[in-house]
């Protein structure tokens, strides 16, 4: 089933770059989408470059699909200027509602009118929000969940004059960013998630005030228990399944009774006085164990990759909006690819990638598996070259990898650019037989190569069958365009009988 394209802006203004702000700007630059940034604080475009390396960092152990080039960012010293052609204008400034009134009012008089304006707020009312503004139909909240450049949540909530094409066209901005949009139905204090995470956080606040559970004991409570199943189902589905086959119906006998009992404070606030201040910030020390807050975000979004990939893996909850955006990605790279080499003279330099720390092994070079990675993401590019993108896919067909041979050749270091070329050497309707020569930029020196035999299939079917004839047209026109290079001296070593 083919998937509509959702709209991506080319340009989008940022009015505040603090960790929501910054998150934002992390997952724009990655979605290849144009930054402007207005923030008066000195130190704003340092957070936001910071945010943007653990994005990286994220998102290249999440997926193996193809990012696209990472968008511009400027900042700039007037909101007039941040707003001037963007397409998207998100706001994300402190939570007080003065200040954002007054920044939203300016961004109004400034912005296109076709631009949709969105605040971050986490529980302000739109109506009150756009109060000053110019073009109020235009407006909405927008309110993401740290880290906006991981989460895929983003709670849409119109005011009384927001337009119903605003909502729908804001839906599809967001999709187009990989995010996962949720109408909220009518404007409502705390809109739907904070609402559930403040009854959860007053409770939470009650078993420390009253000596019942630490605040590591209360995250444990959590991250080893329902916070588990939350990840794939929410409250209303995880009670159902408690039914049994008597689903909710029958839960809600066997356990509704219970919601009678005092169990909870219910709306019933602890005063925050400075002694419970002084033990929420004693006990969180001591969970932090030392660990700095970039460590503690590292740990966080590295779980959030685990979980993301196994839900991905199941099509299900978040990880179907993670599968949904990389089908995307995939489809916007062959076409990006498709016209960067329409005048490659035969060469084709598919894929380049800039050594991350990580990928380093004890010897302080690139770890052996990474070779690996490197060459099956050049078999990915030239793949999506030749027409096999998310549609294809999406209609049952792909070629899969049945034999590869590797040459470690020389040693790659941290922050070395590298790149591969590659060569088709030979095809037919089923085969595909592929050649890769991965070198260092600069010196050019070749650090390895790999030499891969592939089978077209139908994976309905569970079996080989012959490329649709787009896909085969492809290939033949890249054959005709090699066909004057010499063959690789390496190559032979794939496919042949033992």
């Amino acid at each position: 089933m083919r998937e509509e394209r959702d709209t991506k802006p080319r340009t989008a203004a940022l009015l505040g770059g603090g960790v929501i702000g910054g998150g934002w700007a992390a997952r724009l630059l990655l979605a290849g989408v144009d930054v402007r940034l207005y923030d008066p604080a000195s130190d704003a475009e340092q957070g936001v470059i910071a945010t943007l390396d653990r994005a990286r960092r994220a998102w290249r152990r999440l997926t193996m699909a193809p990012l696209p080039p990472e968008g511009s960012l400027t900042v700039t010293d007037s909101i007039s200027e941040a707003v001037s052609d963007a397409e998207l204008v998100q706001e994300s400034a402190p939570e007080r509602e003065a200040l954002k009134r007054e920044l939203l009012s300016q961004a109004s008089h400034a912005a296109l009118s076709t631009a949709i304006i969105a605040s971050s707020t986490s529980g302000l009312l739109p109506s009150r929000l756009s109060t000053d503004m110019d073009g109020p139909e235009r407006f909405l909240v927008a309110h993401p969940f740290n880290p906006v450049y991981f989460l895929p949540l983003v709670e849409l909530v119109g005011g009384p004059q927001t337009a119903t094409s605003t909502i729908e066209h804001a839906a599809s901005i967001y999709r187009s960013l990989g995010m996962r949009p949720l109408v909220v139905r009518r404007e409502i204090d705390g809109f739907i998630a904070d609402r559930l995470l403040e009854a959860l956080w007053r409770e939470a606040l009650w078993l420390v005030n009253d000596d019942v559970a630490t605040v590591e004991e209360v995250d444990d409570a959590i991250t080893y228990g329902a916070g588990l199943r939350w990840a794939a189902m929410g409250i209303f589905l995880t009670y159902r399944l408690g039914g049994g086959e008597g689903g909710m119906r029958h839960f809600l006998e066997q356990f509704g009774p219970a919601l009678a009992l005092p169990w909870t404070h219910l709306t019933d606030v602890p005063t925050l006085d400075q002694a419970l201040l002084e033990k929420l910030v004693t006990q969180s020390d001591a969970q932090a164990d030392g660990r700095s807050a970039d460590e503690l975000m590292r740990v966080r979004d590295d779980c959030l990759v685990a979980i993301l990939q196994g839900l991905r893996g199941q099509s299900f909850g978040a990880g179907e909006a993670l599968a949904r955006y990389e089908r995307a990605l995939i489809g916007d790279s062959a076409a990006h690819l498709r016209d960067a080499t329409d005048d490659a003279g035969g060469t084709l330099r598919l894929h380049q990638v800039i050594v991350p720390t990580d990928w380093i092994d004890y010897n302080g070079h690139l770890t052996e598996s990474r070779y690996l990675d490197v060459l099956a993401e050049s078999t990915d590019a030239f793949l999506r070259l030749i027409g096999i993108d998310g549609d294809y896919i999406a209609d049952g067909h792909s070629y899969y990898t049945v034999e590869t041979h590797i040459r470690h050749i020389a040693e790659a270091s941290a922050g070395e650019h590298l790149y591969t070329e590659t060569r088709l050497l030979a095809h037919d309707q089923k085969r595909l037989h592929l050649f890769h020569e991965m070198r260092r930029q600069g010196d050019e020196t070749l650090l390895a190569t790999g030499e891969h035999m592939l089978l077209h299939v139908d994976r309905t079917a569970a079996a080989t069958a012959p490329a649709e004839p787009a896909v085969l047209a492809s290939l033949s026109a890249i054959a005709d365009t090699q066909r004057e290079l010499p063959w690789p001296e390496a190559a032979g070593r794939v496919g042949r009988r033992p």
